[in-house]
């Protein structure tokens, strides 16, 4: 009797049929999701430092004549289990098999980590733009520690969300633990064909959650390079096939150290191209300002308005006194900016860069992002460089506007020299000319399809 047959006999109708159908895909799949599940939480305990330690007394209880050397092996295992916590030693592995997820698909997940800006974020969703472009039928998801989901939602994309282990007030383990699970969903539901990371520092849940994933091609987008000395966990860059280094405006000294990775590198990436900036007087407009008016966009991170002795407050009684609209460019990740000055006004959008047309000059401090956007649209800047960053040279960078005649340095800040800045910066005769070259974001989207075509031929 065949399947037809035997349903008109029992009464099951095609619409019960899919139904039930359906239900048990479903009880399949969710019996998969367990099965994962519990194989990683049995994995996080067989490497923790309570079960690990707990194995060793038990092995020297089963055979009393390690007790001698119980002294000497227990500190030992204490001290290795401290080199892998802080990423002096490689995690512990386990003789796991291989996951081989189920065939992958069109997609690929973004995670961009939540630094002090939108630099990492910016990075990837520029990518995840011109990735889109070259292949509409690319399936874009986004997890990320960024509040900021509005952006990828009006575009479309899937988004998922893990706040800060800092608002959670989790420890690193919990938080870690929470992050390998989630991340780990979202590889078993969507089965990306790459995961692309851009961040300072590889967590150890999202490290746990890709280690396996041998079918998915894993980039990490890092701006410098890997120094000796580095604080990163030394088994980090394994986990990946590909590091991504976008340039900057100076050639940094090949200092990589030799990890054995592939290496990429691009040009400086940005959000938006010339043609996506609005005109002048659309800008204008939907800004609330006069065709004639002389308008500087400052953006600086430190520093209150009110405080009549803070640089920004001297730049803008500057500006104003030589008749400028200042508009102040607000960070939708930071504190509303509290104003009791005249002709100012506020934006707080993304990306600014897309008003950059309505602007005459602009003040800006030294960031990757801000200086890159500047320079690939001309926009006349007076630079404040942040003269304590570590390894990211802001003066530098910056430097390079200078050279380029676009932009004027104001290495140490006071009102005579913010007074004399907004004075050169006034008698710069900017060229529209590209001092960039073909945005890194573009040129990096052409070569991961080209990387991707060959890994799937």
């Amino acid at each position: 009797m065949d399947d037809d047959a035997f349903d008109s006999i029992t009464g099951i109708s095609g619409e019960e049929k899919i139904a039930n159908s359906d239900m048990a895909e479903i009880k399949i799949h969710r019996n998969i999701l367990r099965e994962k599940a519990a194989s990683r939480e049995l994995r996080r305990i067989r490497i923790s430092p309570s079960f690990r330690i707990g194995v060793h007394i038990i092995t020297v209880i089963k055979r009393p004549w390690r007790l001698i050397l119980l002294p000497i092996t227990l500190p030992w295992i204490m001290f290795q289990i401290g080199l892998e916590r802080i990423g002096k030693k490689p995690q512990l592995q386990l003789d796991e098999e291989i996951e081989i997820d189920r065939e992958n698909r069109n997609c690929v997940v973004f995670f961009p980590t939540n630094g002090v800006g939108f630099g990492h974020f910016t990075r990837l969703y520029s990518l995840a733009r011109r990735l889109k472009k070259l292949d509409d039928s690319l399936e874009v998801v986004f997890f990320t520690t960024m509040p900021t989901l509005h952006i990828l939602y009006n575009e479309g994309y899937a988004t998922y969300h893990l706040s800060g282990r800092k608002k959670n007030g989790m420890t690193a383990s919990q938080w870690n633990a929470m992050m390998e699970e989630q991340l780990s969903l979202v590889f078993t539901n969507h089965l990306p064909k790459a995961f692309i990371f851009d961040g300072a520092f590889p967590y150890r849940g999202m490290l746990n959650a890709i280690r396996n994933k041998k079918n998915t091609s894993k980039y990490w987008v890092r701006r410098g390079t890997f120094k000796k000395g580095t604080k990163i966990p030394v088994d980090s860059i394994a986990h990946f096939d590909h590091i991504i280094h976008p340039k900057d405006s100076l050639e940094m000294p090949p200092s990589e150290i030799d990890h054995g990775v592939n290496v990429i590198t691009c040009n400086a990436m940005t959000l938006l191209d010339e043609n996506e900036l609005l005109s002048r007087k659309k800008a204008r407009q939907r800004l609330g300002l006069g065709h004639d008016e002389k308008v500087a966009y400052v953006q600086l991170g430190a520093g209150r308005i009110n405080d009549i002795d803070s640089e920004i407050r001297i730049t803008v009684d500057e500006l104003i006194s030589k008749n400028y609209t200042v508009i102040i460019g607000e960070s939708m990740l930071g504190d509303r900016i509290d104003i009791e000055v005249d002709n100012v006004k506020i934006i707080r959008d993304y990306p600014n860069s897309m008003y950059f047309n309505a602007f005459d000059i602009s003040v800006q401090a030294g960031g990757y992002n801000s200086f890159h956007e500047t320079r690939r649209f001309s926009l006349p800047t007076l630079f404040y460089p942040n003269m304590n960053t570590g390894m990211d040279d802001q003066l530098a960078r910056c430097l390079v506007s200078e050279d380029e005649e676009w932009g004027v340095v104001v290495k140490d800040r006071n009102k005579l020299s913010i007074i004399n800045g907004i004075r050169l910066i006034e008698k710069l005769k900017v060229k529209k000319e590209k001092h960039a070259q073909l945005n890194g974001a573009l040129e990096l989207a052409k070569e991961i399809n080209r990387r991707e075509e060959i890994s799937n031929s």
